[in-house]
């Protein structure tokens, strides 16, 4: 399941998925980003917390920058709310 974290002001939407486990037993947390534009989507898919990235669809290197810095600063909080089932279960707890 993916969960809403995050919408830029240029309409960038940024959700992650549940904790999941690689093959090691270490946690995973997948972040999908999609930002609107004329005829579709840019999209890219980040792991956390190795921070690889994955399935990078036109993107530019500036955008993919300011996206990297965005995940990198926000990452704790992410994987966070993924341990809680998104941000908005993360009140209950």
């Amino acid at each position: 399941m993916m969960h809403p974290f995050m919408e830029l002001n240029d309409g960038t939407q940024i959700v992650h998925s549940d904790v999941m486990y690689d093959e090691t037993g270490k946690e995973v947390v997948e972040v999908y980003v999609e930002k609107p534009i004329n005829l579709g989507f840019k999209s890219a898919y980040c792991y956390l917390p190795a921070y690889k990235w994955d399935k990078v669809d036109g993107f530019d290197e500036e955008e993919m920058r300011q996206l990297e810095e965005i995940i990198q600063s926000t990452a704790h909080l992410i994987i966070q709310f993924a341990r809680q089932g998104g941000l908005g279960n993360a009140a209950n707890f």
